[in-house]
């Protein structure tokens, strides 16, 4: 096996890339099989854009494992960060204390997709007798890259089930945290999802859809070719804004969309609300193989319920219609329970090289994990499902 690194995506055949993303996503029990986030194009995307970008404090190192025939037969998503902005796993106090404490812990290694707490493979290995061999070499790449680098520590997020077993395996420190996601039950349509409801929420989600739609709101939905600059260039907008209100800078540059509609747009839905002969809201989902991944939304007028509509039961609409098995609906937003999604527990890795914060941070992970176990299992009761009886 021959370990390298390639400081751009475009560096690797896309051929051999997704052949590495579609095999590991096939062999994790649970996860989507056709996961779109770590597909070539729509990493390059981010690149290319400038998107994740080293002026934006994401150096590309992505490793590469190579048989003895040259074929490339394992990689994964890999940056050296100098922050810990857009990864969604929270580690700033980690980071904190061990600086007043007198270490550095910028730059770390991340090995993740950029700006996207959705989980899926990261430790992308090829089918053949020798995977095992290759995903042993990417682990251990990954811990000579994080020495050659300098750096404090290495940081898998929103990883399989599958990665997270095989990281434990070779000592990385197991951390999980809770999303909300939306489960297909077999649901013929919305009102088969509703039915399974308590009448009070019930009602409150016909409700809420009514007045979403009332001051003359129409909604479409885009797929593909159907998606033109226009659109685009609306959506932008809508995102900027809400970017600059909830982050102070948006991650995302205009070009990232160019890209996308050029070479991604067929696994891309576009929700967008329009009023008066113009568009005032969207947002914007990626589409796996039984999975919706809810990801931005924005608007540049303010309507009652019009975000529960866009985001969370036009994708649950799709999703039935489409025959898809959930929607992701992103990061954190307690919110989305009283609308049908569920509480689900993700999981992520790390490892520190400072024996000292290793110890502490497992000291801390200890303590984190039976409490967000908790908080899922006490949130799972509180779901707007109607209750068995007893």
């Amino acid at each position: 096996m021959k370990i390298g690194v390639a400081g751009a995506i475009a560096a690797i055949p896309a051929a051999e890339w997704d052949a590495c993303a579609l095999d590991s996503a096939r062999h994790a029990p649970g996860e989507d099989a056709d996961n779109p986030f770590v597909r070539h194009a729509f990493l390059r995307a981010l690149e290319e854009s400038r998107s994740a970008a080293p002026r934006a404090g994401w150096q590309p190192l992505h490793l590469t494992v190579h048989d003895d025939a040259g074929r490339l037969a394992a990689t994964a998503p890999c940056y050296l960060k100098g922050h810990s902005q857009g990864e969604y796993v929270f580690d700033h106090a980690w980071a904190d204390a061990y600086e007043r404490a007198g270490g550095r812990y910028y730059p770390k290694l991340l090995v993740a997709v950029p700006f996207t707490p959705a989980t899926g493979p990261r430790l992308l290995v090829r089918d053949g007798p020798a995977q095992e061999e290759a995903r042993n070499a990417l682990i251990g790449g990954l811990r000579a890259l994080r020495k050659e680098a300098g750096a404090s520590s290495i940081h898998v997020n929103f990883t399989t089930n599958a990665d997270s077993e095989r990281l434990e395996q070779a000592g990385f420190l197991p951390r999980i945290d809770c999303q909300y996601h939306w489960l297909n039950e077999g649901f013929g349509s919305f009102e088969d999802f509703l039915s399974a409801l308590a009448s009070r929420r019930r009602k409150t989600i016909r409700r809420e859809r009514r007045e979403a739609l009332a001051p003359g709101i129409t909604v479409e939905h885009l797929r593909g070719s159907d998606i033109a600059e226009e659109h685009w260039d609306a959506f932008f907008a809508f995102y900027q804004d809400t970017g600059n209100r909830k982050w102070g800078r948006p991650y995302l540059t205009r070009a990232f969309y160019d890209k996308i509609g050029r070479t991604f747009a067929d696994r891309v839905l576009l929700v967008m609300a329009k009023r008066a002969g113009r568009y005032i809201a969207g947002a914007i989902n990626f589409i796996g193989q039984n999975t919706l991944f809810g990801r931005h939304w924005g608007a540049i007028e303010e309507h009652p319920f019009l975000h529960f509509e866009v985001c969370y039961y036009q994708a649950i609409d799709f999703a039935i219609a489409n025959g898809l098995a959930r929607v992701e609906a992103g990061a954190q937003g307690e919110h989305k329970l009283a609308r049908g999604y569920r509480p689900v527990l993700t999981h992520s890795c790390h490892d520190i090289a400072d024996p000292a914060l290793r110890r502490a941070v497992a000291d801390y992970l200890a303590q984190e994990r039976p409490a967000v176990e908790r908080e899922a299992c006490y949130l799972e009761g509180e779901t707007p499902f109607r209750k068995p009886t007893p």
